[in-house]
């Protein structure tokens, strides 16, 4: 069964975030879609997937590095 797809504007809404934002990370492949033609198209489930990844890595790591002076 297909996913409903959405395009960059309908993300970002859910997202709340500007449509900008949602190509930029396209683009750079930080959030999973795809182009037909010219626009940007997003699987829903994917979408969902990605959003359930977002901020699990481990910040012990970011914390050390905040403090360590050069």
């Amino acid at each position: 069964m297909a996913h409903a797809t959405y395009t960059a504007d309908e993300i970002a809404q859910y997202l709340r975030v500007h449509p900008y934002t949602v190509k930029r990370l396209a683009r750079a492949g930080k959030i999973p879609g795809f182009k037909i033609g010219d626009q940007w198209r997003f699987d829903v489930q994917e979408i969902e997937d990605w959003k359930k990844t977002q901020g699990t890595e481990d910040k012990s790591t970011t914390i050390a590095r905040k403090g360590r002076k050069k």
